[in-house]
């Protein structure tokens, strides 16, 4: 049937003035000849001042990414007569700041009815607003499935860190108040009182040898008068869409804005952190290699995602304060004793008294270590809080894996301030020391156990013969008084040694002017029943009266691993040195009798870590496999590399970026631990607990 002729000017007139979907009309040499008012209109980009230009020209003036396989496609469709259908197109305006499009655009060809070619006709509907909220959608999704999955500060903090760069930011950091950490919630009036904030997650596109400014874990206080510090005063979230870098807040002499300047930083969001009425900390989003800036589209988004990350931080914290709170109340240890089992055997003493605040734990550490800590508070700054907030802070620093001379620094830095833990560094007439402590490393592999105190007495040491010595660690001041010097002391122990830990108010409940060197010598100088009977024999030696405030002694006896349980390889920075070290893992777990599959997925760790270590450091590289007597396979590998790398989940299409995503599949624990000079990055695996007579003690001595 055919079509009044004034039909078809109808349409063509309505194509032209009326349809909502761009319109350009191409000749046979590809020069724009006419377009439609919905062209013109297109997010402002003005096309019809190219009017008479070649597709070429037009596609190169709109910036586009591959201009060539555009106009491919059109000579395809004008020599074919093929029409090419929802082409994706990304166009950007080269003004500043740019305007960015995506346009969707099908391509057909323009003939009269006896087949004469006249042109192309290209149809594009632009579908930015679509594709832009249907990856907020994709975004918000992967936040909710992988922020939040542990009741751990900085893993939280990371994840959502992970899942927002690149994808919404060049460079995120999240920053907490220090008293999150010990999970408590910040006052109203943290800002008057120049509350600081630590480092607890950075990422960035520039890759992951990159590390923040401060670095994570570091403490910073926002100055006056800048944004920072304003958004957390007024909780209300703000937008930088241009960074002028004349801007009258930024100060090259700060390290942090330093850091802002020299990356070329253009656009800022700054978002409180909040949940349950709770103000936890700042999310802080920047733009420096993306050319467009932030929009308040983006600024909403950023909020979504502050909002969960923020309820999963703030689980953390009520996790670690009920969870410290319960140990406390309980006088037992962070953490099972089979824990730490492969390192020491422990007995405890405690003897309350109802004023004072003596504590101990047993912290396990990667490579079967285990950390000793104990601490001691006087009667004016006892109660569950303060040692709560003390301990928090220990298991933080040591899941970091710091020597001891650092976690006591860090200990004393937030001891030092104000609001955190200077309420227990405040001296208190009569009391004494306010708040002393000691912290131990001991390895079961290489049997070296390093030490440093913060005012708390040496612990004695008791030599597999019998004698009693005391084991002389050097003291730094009580946390947070004087200066944080704490030097670090090192010591091998023949195996089978016994520390004993304990505090000044064991020693205070003793009457009898004996030493208590001699003491400790009469007790072990006969062969004891059992661990804890020894410990209970020497607290009663020690302390034959009830003591002024509460008491406690810890035995620790060490054991070791010997070569049987421990083997290690050195291998040249090679890639053949992955398929090299995997041989060499099979055949030692094949040897130590483990099941395939645990075989087999290990060697997949050790070959994954390895070619990491080849891709990223320049020396030698070094494998050790550890079984520690229990039921945990330990995997390690050490570099010169000091970049800590990152979890993330790789597409399928891509060749590298898996290694920690299959390691994380593959074992229970993981985690890096920074050297001197380099890194180690382990692995833990839970396998088949071996016969009952391998964990047979010997007595004690």
């Amino acid at each position: 049937m055919s079509v009044p002729e004034e039909m078809g000017d109808a349409v063509l007139n309505a194509l032209f003035s009326q349809s909502p979907v761009g319109l350009h009309v191409y000749d046979r040499e590809l020069r724009l000849v006419r377009l439609n008012t919905a062209a013109r209109l297109m997010r402002q980009f003005p096309v019809d001042r190219l009017l008479g230009r070649t597709l070429s020209e037009i596609l190169r003036s709109f910036d586009i990414a591959d201009p060539a396989a555009v106009e491919r496609a059109a000579r395809r469709v004008l020599e074919t007569g093929k029409p090419e259908l929802e082409l994706s197109i990304r166009v950007r305006d080269r003004r500043i700041p740019p305007i960015e499009a995506v346009a969707s655009t099908s391509i057909f060809r323009l003939q009269r009815a006896d087949g004469t070619v006249l042109g192309l006709a290209a149809a594009l509907t632009d579908v930015t607003a679509r594709l832009r909220a249907e990856a907020e959608v994709r975004l918000l999704n992967e936040a909710a499935a992988r922020i939040g999955t542990t009741l751990d500060v900085f893993r939280t903090a990371a994840e959502f860190c992970e899942v927002v760069s690149p994808v919404l930011a060049d460079t995120v950091t999240v920053d907490v108040y220090d008293e999150v950490l010990r999970g408590r919630a910040p006052a109203a009036d943290a800002l008057d009182r120049d509350q600081s904030v630590r480092r607890a997650g950075f990422r960035s596109v520039a890759g992951p040898d990159q590390q923040g400014v401060p670095v994570v874990g570091e403490v910073d206080v926002y100055p006056l008068g800048t944004p920072h510090r304003t958004v957390l005063a007024t909780l209300a979230p703000k937008l930088i869409r241009r960074l002028r870098p004349n801007a009258p807040w930024l100060d090259p002499a700060r390290r942090r804005d330093a850091r802002i300047l020299g990356a070329g930083t253009h656009s800022m969001l700054l978002v409180p952190i909040r949940a349950r009425g709770v103000v936890l900390g700042l999310a802080c989003f920047y733009r420096w290699r993306e050319a467009t800036p932030f929009d308040h589209r983006d600024l909403r988004l950023a909020q979504q995602l502050t909002t969960h990350a923020g309820q999963c931080l703030d689980n953390a914290r009520l996790y670690s304060r009920e969870r410290s709170a319960a140990r406390i109340l309980s006088g037992g240890f962070a953490h099972t004793q089979a824990s730490v089992d492969a390192a020491v055997e422990l007995a405890r003493t405690h003897l309350p008294a109802g004023t004072g605040g003596g504590w101990f734990d047993a912290i396990p550490l990667s490579g079967a270590r285990v950390a000793l800590v104990a601490g001691d508070t006087t009667s004016g700054t006892s109660g569950p809080g303060l040692i709560s907030e003390v301990r928090a802070a220990i298991e933080a620093l040591a899941d970091l894996d710091l020597p001891p001379d650092e976690i006591l620094q860090r200990l004393h830095d937030l001891a030092s301030r104000p609001t955190t833990l200077a309420d227990a560094a405040a001296p208190h007439a009569g009391d004494g020391p306010p708040a002393t402590c000691l912290c131990l490393v001991y390895d079961p592999v290489t049997r070296l156990c390093t030490a440093a105190s913060a005012g708390h007495p040496s612990p004695f040491l008791v030599h597999p013969g019998g004698d009693v010595e005391l084991f002389d660690v050097a003291a730094g001041p009580p946390l947070g008084q004087g200066l944080g010097y704490y030097p670090l002391t090192e010591r091998a122990l023949p195996e089978g040694s016994t520390l004993l830990i304990y505090n000044t108010a064991l020693l205070a409940g003793s009457s009898t002017g004996t030493s208590p060197l001699s003491l400790l010598s009469e007790r072990f100088a006969e062969p004891q029943l059992s661990l804890q009977a020894a410990c209970d024999a020497c607290a009663h030696a020690l302390a034959p009266q009830q003591p002024p405030r509460d008491a406690y002694l810890l035995l620790a006896r060490t054991r070791t691993l010997d070569d049987s349980q421990t083997r290690a390889w050195t291998f040249p920075n090679a890639p053949e040195s992955a398929a090299q070290a995997r041989n060499r893992a099979v055949n030692q777990l094949t040897e130590w009798g483990l099941a395939q599959d645990v075989v087999g997925d290990t060697a997949l760790v050790v070959s994954e870590l390895v070619t990491n270590s080849v891709r990223y450091a320049k020396g030698p590289i070094q494998l050790r496999l550890i079984r520690d007597g229990g039921n945990t396979l330990v995997c390690e590998v050490t570099d010169d590399s000091s970049a800590s790398p990152h979890l993330r989940r790789a597409l399928d299409t891509e060749e590298n970026g898996r290694g920690l995503f299959i390691t994380a599949q593959l074992t229970q624990r993981w985690g890096v631990r920074p050297l001197g000079r380099g890194k180690t990055l382990w692995a833990e695996r839970v396998v088949a607990t071996p016969p009952d007579s391998e964990h047979a003690h010997a007595p004690v001595a």
